[in-house]
């Protein structure tokens, strides 16, 4: 067995101020990452290297790290908007505040920009009452940001500020960044808990199942794909191609392919697609085509950047290689095609990217943000450190930051998401290629 137990503080003994002494959780219970069993009773794992991984399980301790009367925490949110980001700090707040008696909480605007005094961004108090109602919104009422900030700049500035406790809500970048902090107070044995809150309608994350946003971003694309389905069959050879997000995963177009049932060609990626060829792109659309007069593509931003010569790219604020716009491509070589064949189409184009992000949370991911952050709080309280909250195996667990950053999940072609993405379009899998 693989232990993954988090960075600790130090020995918790101040006794913990929740009454409930049911909800508390030892940190020698665990929660397996592989959970399959084959019929010889080995364990079918994941991946190879993970193979009898455990994590420790979140929860309430009975014994925490910090005083809570004297304690003080802040609370940033980075890189892209998600669903949810508002919950997230409405339940950190009120967490810490009626459960612990926590007084002094600060919200840090613009993400680690916030975290560099030379910005010249005050910190925001923030208080039950200010965030009673900022779930109902969408965005952060912070702010955010991109872009890397010096960890020895931000843990200064949170040493001036006094903060013990800092809860870092964001995607890999983010996280990143966060266990840089996270070391660098080791390194000088400074009593700062930092916890990740993983971020990202991409679903993304490693040794996470499900991040917060993704299941209302799912729920905003299929909206989309529906309205995209009506306009193609209301057209004379109507075409639909809706671009969704999904950098290096295609979680949220599969999704919305599964939960729609109405589209016909789904591109993510992790399979890369070509566009000439018998069994290529336009040879199944021109048949498609042929056979039914409609059609409706939903394709992962990510898709298809073999097609892109590389001088094409560059990196963005957070480092990240800047991707070629697949939905441009696609639309332009799709009705070039048919235009040359002499069967013109009618191209009907989505980009929702930014509008399936910014909407307030579904009641799914509001149950999700609502755990992922009193755990939080929970971990924090406890001296853990250097690492993440996630949600795995329907357990919330502590994922030391040095094993998720850097990586990231996608789907699984072999995998049941994509065998019923196969399932309901019809499509060809083009692994061919």
């Amino acid at each position: 067995m693989i232990y993954s137990r988090p960075e600790t503080l130090g020995v918790c003994t101040y006794p913990s101020p929740i009454q409930n002494r049911r909800q508390f959780v030892t940190n020698d219970t665990w929660v397996r990452y592989d959970v399959e069993v084959n019929g010889s009773g080995q364990t079918d794992a994941v991946s190879e290297p993970d193979t009898g991984r455990l994590f420790e399980k979140a929860g309430p301790r009975e014994q925490v790290f910090f005083d809570p009367v004297s304690v003080r925490a802040a609370v940033v949110t980075c890189g892209g908007l998600a669903p949810g980001l508002n919950n997230v700090i409405r339940s950190l707040v009120t967490e810490l505040h009626f459960h612990y008696g926590v007084r002094s909480i600060l919200g840090i605007p613009r993400g680690y920009r916030g975290l560099n005094p030379a910005e010249g961004l005050a910190p925001l108090e923030l208080t039950p009452d200010m965030v009673d109602n900022i779930h109902t919104e969408g965005g952060t009422i912070l702010g955010s940001s991109r872009g890397r900030q010096d960890e020895e700049v931000m843990l200064e500035y949170l040493k001036t500020l006094g903060v013990n406790l800092l809860f870092c809500i964001g995607g890999d970048g983010t996280l990143r960044g966060a266990e840089k902090i996270a070391s660098a107070a080791i390194a000088r044995n400074a009593p700062l808990a930092v916890i990740g809150i993983p971020k990202t309608i991409d679903n993304d994350v490693y040794y996470c199942d499900r991040t917060f946003g993704y299941s209302t971003a799912v729920d905003a694309a299929r909206d989309v794909l529906t309205v995209a389905h009506v306009e193609a069959k209301g057209a004379d050879r109507g075409v639909g191609l809706v671009k969704l997000m999904g950098r290096d995963a295609g979680f949220i177009a599969c999704g919305a392919t599964v939960s729609s049932q109405q589209v016909n060609y789904t591109l993510i990626p992790e399979i890369p697609f070509e566009f000439d060829g018998p069994r290529g792109l336009l040879a199944e659309l021109e048949r498609r085509m042929d056979a039914r007069s409609h059609a409706i593509i939903a394709v992962a931003e990510g898709a298809g950047q073999h097609l892109f010569p590389p001088e094409e790219r560059g990196v963005d604020a957070s480092g990240n290689t800047r991707y070629g716009d697949i939905g441009h491509l696609l639309r332009d070589r799709i009705r070039q095609h048919f235009a040359d064949i002499g069967k013109p189409i009618e191209m009907k184009y989505i980009n929702p990217s930014y509008t399936i992000r910014g909407v307030p949370a579904n009641s799914e991911d509001s149950l999700l943000c609502d755990q992922l952050a009193r755990d939080a709080v929970h971990a924090a309280m406890a001296g853990k450190t250097s690492c993440q909250v996630s949600f795995l195996n329907n357990r919330v667990v502590h994922v030391p930051l040095s094993l998720a950053v850097g990586r990231t999940k996608q789907v699984d072609i072999y995998g049941p998401l994509w065998q019923s993405v196969l399932a309901s379009t019809g499509q060809p899998s083009f692994q061919d290629h």
